[in-house]
């Protein structure tokens, strides 16, 4: 779920637009929409997104996304990775009652950790905007070149968006 979250948020970062629809985010990101529709109502639970219905609305960051670290974005939505678990699968292990593996899997933990807690949403907004902007021109499989994706798609009669 952070994953989707951090690239969706990432865009909306890098576009530095206003409020955006979120089947636009789901459509340029590959979040099924779906999905990111839940994302967003608890992200804008936790105050990190501002939602708006109506002509005009969508959902915009509500925090700097300089400021706004993946860790902290992973507290919001509360991942596993934020919780010590046994790399062995053992239980609960600690330094008093150490598994074979956990002095390497507290190594790697703090690195994942300080991994997190240094990089920024805009960071990632960064990252992906210039890989998309990268790939719109790279040559398919077939020797021809991907066109961009679309700006937006015709809605389907019956269903609301």
């Amino acid at each position: 779920m952070v994953g989707y979250a951090a690239k969706a948020l990432g865009y909306m970062a890098a576009a530095r637009e206003g409020p955006v629809q979120v089947r636009q985010v789901a459509r340029v990101t590959g979040v099924p929409a779906p999905y990111l529709s839940k994302i967003v109502h608890q992200l804008s639970r936790k105050g990190l997104v501002s939602t708006r219905r109506g002509i005009g609305g969508g959902v915009a960051l509500a925090v700097d996304p300089s400021e706004l670290s993946l860790y902290e974005l992973c507290e919001a939505l509360d991942d596993p990775i934020l919780k010590s678990q046994c790399l062995l699968g053992l239980g609960a292990c600690s330094d008093d009652v150490a598994c074979p593996a956990h002095e390497f899997s507290r190594q790697i933990r703090a690195k994942q950790l300080a991994f997190l807690r240094n990089t920024t949403l805009l960071q990632v907004g960064r990252y992906d905007a210039l890989r998309r902007t990268s790939l719109a021109g790279r040559p398919s499989a077939k020797g021809r070149s991907e066109p961009a994706p679309p700006a937006s798609r015709p809605r389907k009669k019956g269903r609301r968006g």
